[in-house]
């Protein structure tokens, strides 16, 4: 990975939101919305992901966290790509933990691509963690679950959806959340009528609020 985009505390650092960004995109991408969600104890980390060959788009290189082979649900996943960018995600807890945040004080959230890798890192993170933010995504390498769900089955995770997004389905998402509910006992699903694959201002506040409730002063 890059330099992470990192927006500090205005207030005394106790919390650490991780956010990671959709296919093409970059940490600053999200670092504004991000910066205005949080509260002031609130540190923002907003990772780039690697530039890689994506066979989806043909071999073009672009930021990603792990190769797409493509958007059937039948298709191979690049397992040891999601495996390497979730070790990743866990040396960033690390680091956060090392300079005095407690786990239990770290938030993972991601968009799309971005998602995916937040909530399978959550999972196969030992330690506790605060929740996970997951917008119009899916659960990654699903059939490994719940057996590989070492951790973290009782944090709250709040999915969001839009029901007309054409590049990640709706019913991805909305399988995810049935597979979530199986073995996680704090999950929220949340659908936006006519929402494509964007995030919108509702849905922007209702993970204001959960950042909010999640992350308290």
């Amino acid at each position: 990975m890059t330099t992470p985009v990192v927006i500090a505390a205005t207030a005394r650092h106790t919390a650490t939101l991780i956010f990671f960004h959709g296919l093409g995109d970059t940490g600053h991408g999200w670092a504004t919305s991000l910066g205005t969600l949080r509260p002031p104890h609130v540190k923002v980390i907003c990772p780039t992901a690697p530039t890689m060959p994506v066979t989806l788009n043909t071999g073009f290189r672009m930021p990603s966290w792990f190769d797409l082979k493509s958007l059937d649900a039948s298709s191979p996943e690049d397992e040891e790509g999601i495996r390497k960018a979730a070790q990743s995600v866990h040396s960033m807890i690390q680091q956060e933990i090392a300079a005095g945040i407690s786990s239990e004080r770290i938030l993972l959230g991601g968009f799309s691509q971005g998602g995916a890798l937040a909530l399978f890192s959550a999972l196969t993170f030992p330690q506790p963690l605060a929740g996970v933010v997951a917008l119009s995504t899916w659960l990654p390498l699903r059939q490994k679950f719940p057996t590989e769900a070492i951790g973290n089955r009782n944090i709250p995770v709040l999915q969001c959806h839009g029901n007309c997004d054409p590049i990640v389905p709706y019913k991805w998402g909305q399988a995810t959340a049935t597979l979530l509910k199986q073995f996680m006992t704090h999950t929220e699903f949340k659908t936006y009528q006519k929402d494509m694959h964007i995030c919108i201002d509702e849905e922007l506040r209702d993970v204001k609020e959960f950042i909010e409730k999640i992350l308290k002063p």
